[in-house]
């Protein structure tokens, strides 16, 4: 993509509305326009950055065998009054009534949707489990929007709810999607620590909420350091073999939140040189909450003896827009943005130092040409000054940046950078296929 033709509306000035660093860098960097008050247009780059994740989201949400569907972001009050929870869910939903004077909503979450297919497509325990997910734009009318997408009225996240036939069985769903989330949030090359949690309106007795560690987080937690260092296991453990035993490994991990710290038993749970502070960002939450909706819904099935019971169900959320504000908190420096490889928006970046000069252009055209071929690659053609590119490409975040000057005249030579390191070096344009092959290939979006 030449940037000449790019959509990149970049701004020098911090916004005054911005009041945290990944909401500071997403406007700066031209990857959202506000609509209005925490709803967000994504612009070209930030769309980008939004898809690598959602597609890291539902690989991982495949291999976990989890199967896909897609439900309608307006749901019918009518299934909500099912539930019991229309009038307790609170102002934060959105109401809306429908032209024949039909009450509907747009869909804070999908449990009463989700439950209602299952009760019209699945019959017998024969069918259990049903491990079902999709990834939906969802609305929740906050008091107060604020933080860009860290907590906006509108997001995008991946939501999926399992069906089985017991607790036992339930609980085996539920481990899946433990292990799920740690090894989704170690492949965006992140830290998360599960935490026991409060169920809160979903319902139940069983939760978790998955933390990311970042000096600016918006909560403190208290956990044992242990648990970071078995972030290289999570990728060996296997979906078919019995789940039950690394979760509940994980689970000895103990974490705390600062709000439950003074009540909790951490001091007593783990040694004193095990103990850290930290603060984080909540990415993931997942629920077993038994036959709450089953019941009150009539999702039943007939069981081993030929008699109808309710379905045991879990639900299982990840915020995707969330996460792209949650990256760049955890990854930035006083330049911009620093992506991590799997998420980049593009993976190169190329500087044309002098546009105006035919031979620099043509090399700048030729490596161009070469690297996109095979990466997802960004050219910088515009007749800017030299600060002015290097700036820009600093701040959208690109991870590897190749400068071509004057010297790819005069010494056949171009300037690689590493954005994360700020490491630089020159390669010999003859050499470039030698070069080009230390990168690890990521699919395109």
């Amino acid at each position: 993509m030449k940037l000449s033709k790019y959509l990149l509306p970049v701004l020098k000035e911090t916004p005054s509305e911005a009041e945290i660093i990944s909401h500071t860098l997403m406007l700066r960097s031209g990857m959202i326009s506000q609509s209005s008050s925490g709803i967000y247009s994504w612009l070209p780059i930030g769309l980008r950055v939004l898809k690598k994740i959602e597609n890291i989201v539902r690989d991982e949400q495949n291999n976990a065998g989890v199967n896909e569907i897609l439900m309608p972001t307006i749901q019918p009050a009518d299934i909500w009054n099912e539930s019991g929870r229309y009038e307790d869910y609170g102002k934060e939903m959105l109401r809306i009534n429908d032209r024949h004077d039909r009450q509907m909503l747009y869909g804070p979450t999908n449990e009463e949707q989700v439950t209602d297919i299952f009760r019209r497509s699945i019959k017998s325990y024969k069918e259990l489990p049903q491990l079902l997910y999709h990834i939906q734009w969802k609305f929740r009318d906050e008091l107060r929007p604020r933080f860009g997408v860290m907590r906006g009225r509108e997001f995008l996240m991946k939501d999926a709810y399992s069906f089985d036939i017991d607790e036992m069985k339930s609980e085996d769903s539920y481990n899946r999607f433990f292990i799920c989330y740690l090894k989704t949030f170690a492949r965006m090359g992140l830290k998360a620590i599960p935490m026991a949690a409060d169920t809160g309106p979903i319902g139940g007795d069983l939760s978790h909420e998955f933390v990311i560690l970042s000096k600016t987080g918006e909560s403190d937690i208290y956990f044992d350091q242990r648990i970071l260092q078995e972030d290289e296991s999570i990728n060996e453990i296997d979906y078919e073999g019995d789940l039950k035993k690394p979760v509940e490994k994980f689970k000895s991990y103990y974490s705390v939140s600062d709000d439950k710290y003074n009540e909790s038993e951490f001091n007593k749970n783990v040694d004193k040189q095990n103990q850290m502070q930290s603060r984080g960002i909540e990415v993931g939450h997942i629920f077993s909450f038994g036959t709450k909706y089953s019941t009150s819904m009539k999702a039943n099935v007939l069981d081993f003896d030929g008699k109808e019971k309710s379905v045991y169900m879990g639900s299982y959320g990840i915020g995707i827009s969330r996460l792209v504000g949650a990256i760049i908190e955890t990854s930035h420096d006083e330049k911009g943005i620093i992506w991590p490889d799997v998420v980049a928006p593009f993976l190169f970046g190329i500087i044309n130092l002098s546009p105006k000069d035919e031979i620099v252009s043509s090399n700048a055209e030729k490596i161009y040409n070469y690297i996109s071929d095979k990466y997802e690659t960004i050219y910088d053609d515009k007749k800017d000054n030299a600060g002015v590119k290097f700036s820009r490409m600093d701040l959208i975040g690109i991870p590897h940046q190749i400068i071509i000057g004057n010297k790819s005249k005069s010494d056949n030579e171009i300037e690689y950078k590493n954005r994360r390191t700020g490491n630089s070096e020159f390669i010999n344009i003859d050499k470039i296929d030698e070069f080009i092959k230390r990168f690890p290939s990521y699919s395109a979006i």
